[in-house]
């Protein structure tokens, strides 16, 4: 039996599959951040291909919080349309539909505002990065409430689920590493209050909201005395507590060097995730050059998560689950009219 193509119920929701799309920016937004067509015909495509979860690229709770100029937003109830007509697509096929609160910090290259952190440390000397502005205590309640502007905006959407972006160096991820936060009030210093600012923005989703919510993390830093694996299994305890669903486990990305980074090949953060999901308690997806429909299997059976993302995969073949389904002799989950291709 396949455990990839088995549901799963997370909270009060029941995915058909195990198969997740991560999020995956694709720069095609305008000045606007509003969804267009593409992204219409890019997320339905996986839909159609019978995705369980879709996870919307990252998308900004401000406009300086955009990675770059051609990201979404759903800082602007202008954006709410848009993202109800994609997420009326994805269910239209079967697929429940996330999207991923994101906030760029110190890492954002928008040419029209100047970048904020914890604190006042370039991600890179080179262009286009800048050096960002230290944030005050207001304004980080401001950002604060941002997020769960945006996360409102996202349940006025109709998605099903919330994906908060506390990795690969972006803002909140600023706050959790020693490296890039050198803070010494109420958010900087110990463990507990560099974790405050996620833990508080969870929180006041999870008030404000009907929707279940996953946190991203970067698992690792990859960097000496930077975070690490264990401090990620604290943090998701913590994020447990408050009510945090899941836990979409990746790593890296703070810093333009990462001399301990592993050699990249299949499965290589899998580990991660089965840590955070035995030390923690907490369900977790995997992620990372995840390609073979025999890989999520076993990351499934030997409880490494319990979704599996595969993400440059279904970039290249939108129809992956397809071909899963016919291995495992499971036809009538092919979408019919593409049967005759299978």
């Amino acid at each position: 039996m396949s455990r990839l193509l088995s549901p799963y119920r997370l909270a009060d929701l029941t995915l058909k599959n195990r198969v997740v799309m991560p999020p995956m920016c694709m720069y095609k937004a305008d000045i606007d951040a509003c969804v267009n067509d593409f992204h219409l015909a890019h997320y339905a495509a996986r839909a159609i291909g019978g995705v369980g979860l879709i996870v919307v690229e990252a998308t900004a709770v401000e406009p300086r919080g955009r990675i770059s100029m051609r990201d979404l937003g759903l800082w602007d109830d202008a954006h709410i349309a848009g993202h109800a007509a994609l997420v009326k697509q994805c269910h239209a096929y079967g697929a429940k539909a996330a999207v991923q609160l994101a906030h760029a910090g110190r890492k954002s290259t928008c040419t029209v505002s100047i970048p904020v952190a914890p604190s006042a440390l370039p991600f890179s000397s080179d262009a286009p990065f800048q050096r960002p502005h230290a944030l005050s205590l207001e304004e980080i309640a401001e950002i604060k409430v941002r997020f769960v502007h945006a996360a409102l905006r996202a349940e006025k959407a109709g998605y099903d689920i919330v994906e908060l972006h506390a990795a690969h160096g972006y803002l909140l991820f600023e706050f959790l590493s020693l490296l890039t936060n050198t803070r010494t009030d109420v958010y900087g210093g110990s463990f507990e209050k560099r974790c405050a600012l996620v833990c508080e923005i969870s929180q006041d989703i999870l008030q404000a909201t009907r929707l279940p919510l996953v946190v991203r993390l970067s698992a690792d830093e990859w960097i000496e005395n930077g975070w690490t694996i264990a401090d990620s299994e604290a943090l998701a305890l913590k994020l447990k507590s408050v009510g945090v669903s899941m836990i979409h486990v990746s790593a890296g990305g703070n810093h333009e060097s990462q001399p301990l980074m592993p050699p990249l090949k299949p499965l290589y953060q899998a580990a991660y995730a089965k840590e955070i999901r035995t030390k923690a308690s907490i369900p977790t997806i995997a992620v990372g050059l995840i390609t073979r429909v025999e890989e999520g299997e076993m990351l499934l059976e030997e409880e490494f998560c319990d979704l599996v993302a595969y993400g440059r995969e279904l970039l290249r073949n939108p129809n992956f689950l397809f071909y899963a389904a016919k291995a495992q002799g499971k036809t009538s989950l092919i979408e019919p009219s593409y049967l005759r291709a299978f």
